[in-house]
C-alpha cells in the first residue's frame, strides 16, 4: 500500500482537535484524540485511524493555505 497523504488547512489544525483520518481507506474520522493511534475506522473497519497531530508527526499531513 502506498503512503497515503492528507492535506489540511491551518484553521483545521487549530479548530478540529477531534479530527483524524484512516490511513487505510482515507476516510475522515471525528471524535478521536489528537494523538490517537489505530482506532477502528467506521467506514472500512480497519484499525488504522490516527489523530491529526499524530499524522502530522508521522509526516502524512501537509498544512496548506486552502483546499
Amino acid at each position: 500500500m502506498s503512503k497515503r497523504m492528507f492535506q489540511v488547512t491551518e484553521e483545521q489544525m487549530l479548530t478540529n482537535r477531534d479530527m483524524g483520518y484512516c490511513i487505510y481507506c482515507g476516510e475522515e474520522a471525528y471524535g478521536v484524540e489528537p494523538d490517537a493511534r489505530r482506532y477502528e475506522c467506521e467506514a472500512c473497519g480497519e484499525y488504522e485511524v490516527y489523530g491529526l497531530e499524530e499524522l502530522l508527526m508521522m509526516g502524512r499531513v501537509k498544512v496548506v493555505e486552502e483546499i
